[in-house]
Order: structure tokens, then C-alpha cells, then sequence
């Protein structure tokens, strides 16, 4: 009976680690703005690291693809305006699949004033991540010994009572 519920525990503990490893996946930002008659990009994890040797492609407003590259060791990259008029769309694709995309309006490519309408998988968080945002392996082992006392303390009880 005794190695039948630890069997149970075990097993939840592993279906709670396995349910929650979206956790740790991180996601890719991309930062783009126009200066002067170039286009600059920036690419970043969420975590802050930058997304080195990254595939990044621009495409006309008709869907065409105009210019295909790579990031640089600092995640950027950058390009002359096209003399085409209309919307370009920049699609960065990072390791593992990680995908992130914007769309730079035919405005703001003529008048460097206007703004850049981003359309990401998910919601983009500032480049400036402070120390409180980023998970420290402190964090992470802390919170695995959370879980274990936890299950110490109920396998203490369920021990007690025989």
C-alpha cells in the first residue's frame, strides 16, 4: 500500500513538471524603426539575449519576398528603404522555431515621424528587462524545493497515521 501511493506521487509530480514546461519556453521580440533612407531591426529574446545568425525576410505589400539576411552577433540588421511604395512586412525567424513579425507602413517609410505597427505571436515586452524580470536559477531551484516540501510534508502525515 505503502509503494502504491508513493507510485501516485511520483506520478503527479511528473505530470505537473510535464504540464507546465511552456513555462520555460521563451519567446523573440523584434524592435523596428526608420532613420533617415535605411531601416533598422532589432531581434531579442525575452530573456535578453539577442538572436544571432537569425533569418530575417522583408516582403512587399503584395506578399513578394524583396530581401532576405541574417542577424548580426548584437541581433541586428538593417536595410536600405526600397523605391517601391506600399507596406513592407519583416518576418524574423530565430532558432527552435521562435518566430516574430512587423509591418512598417508605406507613411512611416517616407516620413520618418510615424510609428511602427508591430504584429507579434505574442504580446512584446520592453527591451529594457531589469534584474526582478529575469528568473534567476535561484528562483528555479527554490521553487523545485518548494514542490519537494511539499510532498515531504504530505508523505510526513500520510506516514503518521499508520
Amino acid at each position: 500500500m505503502k509503494g502504491r501511493l508513493y507510485l501516485i506521487l511520483i506520478f503527479l509530480f511528473l505530470i505537473i513538471i510535464v504540464i507546465n514546461i511552456p513555462i520555460f519556453a521563451h519567446k523573440v521580440n523584434i524592435f523596428t524603426y526608420v532613420e533617415g533612407n535605411k531601416v533598422y531591426t532589432e531581434s531579442y529574446f525575452n530573456d535578453g539575449k539577442n538572436c544571432v545568425s537569425s533569418k530575417i525576410e522583408i516582403f512587399d505589400n503584395q506578399g513578394n519576398k524583396w530581401l532576405e539576411g541574417l542577424t548580426d552577433k548584437e541581433g541586428n540588421f538593417s536595410f536600405e528603404i526600397p523605391q517601391e511604395e506600399g507596406d513592407l512586412k519583416i518576418v524574423l525567424t530565430a532558432s527552435m522555431g521562435h518566430r516574430a513579425e512587423c509591418i512598417i507602413r508605406a507613411d512611416e517609410l517616407r516620413n520618418t515621424t510615424g510609428l511602427v505597427q508591430e504584429n507579434l505571436e505574442e504580446p512584446i515586452s520592453s527591451k529594457e528587462t531589469t534584474e526582478k524580470d529575469k528568473i534567476s536559477p535561484t528562483e528555479i531551484i527554490g521553487g523545485i524545493g518548494y514542490i519537494f516540501g511539499i510532498f515531504g510534508i504530505i508523505a510526513y502525515f500520510l506516514s503518521r497515521k499508520k
